[in-house]
């Protein structure tokens, strides 16, 4: 189902599956799913075998997935099995917000970050989205001005995001503090203290933590009646038996931070390079870790769809 969306003037090139098309017009949950976890994230063969593991936790709790991709120019809410391989498959680019209007006019195809998936989900009306982590304040940006643009997206789509926090490789104290500055909602789910990705918890306490979905979504329901269009991030920690050992990954960050540092790597040759060096040195645990984090999140999400769905 092909549809012209007017945002700002401009009609964009939005395709919606007819799965995804139905479940919203009937008020079903559906739950957003980034994909440049499948195409950078994973590798390959596992990657599109995750891909349809994650699609069908969804189903099998009664969702509806809405993978998120850019193909041939064109917008796509929802993949169908072709459109998936694809994804997992192909050497494609990596996707932000502004690299949509190239790839568009371009009629290039492209994996969507964090905030592409955002923009594009809100777009085509879906409310909630399950991801691994989210991008933020990287280390030392107060020279390099590095910070994703998640954040800055975020701020201006009401999109509920599911996140076991951010990275450790990032600034999290600083990626709060930003959150806080965009009037970015921070609820912690069923904890009071901000994740840390790999790990269950942070150093840093959380303002505001929710019991459960219902909760979440009276959240969305009052932000609407405020008028506020900024997103919600739930931040939701892996729990405690299923994160990567603490010991392991300080050792392991602290040696890629090291590394990274001795080569002189900036910019966006650090973020991959240390990831890289991270599944590494934890020998393929952080990577594993990785697929518990984005299933844990999905489950939430699903949770967080049905609760908004029976509004």
């Amino acid at each position: 189902m092909t549809f012209g969306v007017d945002y700002g003037g401009c009609v964009l090139p939005l395709d919606v599956t007819d799965e995804v098309a139905t479940a919203l017009a009937e008020n079903r949950p559906v739950v957003a799913l980034e994909s440049t976890i499948i195409s950078h994230g994973l590798p390959r063969p596992d990657n599109l075998a995750a891909a349809q593991r994650f699609e069908q936790i969804l189903r099998d709790a009664g969702v509806v997935p809405a993978t998120i991709a850019v193909l041939d120019g064109r917008l796509k809410a929802g993949l169908g099995p072709a459109d998936l391989d694809r994804i997992a498959n192909e050497d494609i680019a990596k996707l932000s917000v502004r690299d949509l209007p190239i790839a568009l006019g371009r009629g290039d195809s492209g994996a969507t970050t964090v905030a592409a998936t955002s923009f594009i989900a809100d777009l085509a009306g879906v409310r909630v989205f399950a991801t691994g982590g989210l991008g933020g304040v990287h280390r030392g940006a107060g020279e390099t001005f590095d910070e994703s643009a998640d954040l800055s997206v975020l701020s201006q789509v009401p999109v509920t995001v599911v996140s076991a926090g951010v990275k450790s490789i990032l600034d999290i104290g600083a990626t709060l503090e930003r959150l806080e500055t965009l009037s970015v909602p921070v609820v912690g789910y069923r904890t009071s203290r901000f994740p840390s990705f790999w790990l269950t918890e942070s150093e840093h306490d959380l303002d505001w933590s929710v019991d459960g979905p219902e909760q979440v979504a009276a959240i969305m329901s009052a932000r609407d009646e405020l008028g506020q269009c900024s997103g919600i991030v739930v931040a939701n920690p892996l729990p405690v038996d299923e994160q990567l050992d603490p010991a392991v990954h300080d050792a392991a960050l602290d040696e890629a931070l090291r590394l990274a540092d001795e080569q002189g790597l900036v910019g966006k040759e650090v973020t991959p390079f240390l990831l890289q060096t991270i599944v590494d040195l934890t020998r393929g645990e952080s990577l594993a870790v990785n697929l518990k984090i984005a299933e844990n999140n999905i489950r939430v999400a699903a949770e967080i769809a049905r609760a908004w769905a029976g509004r």
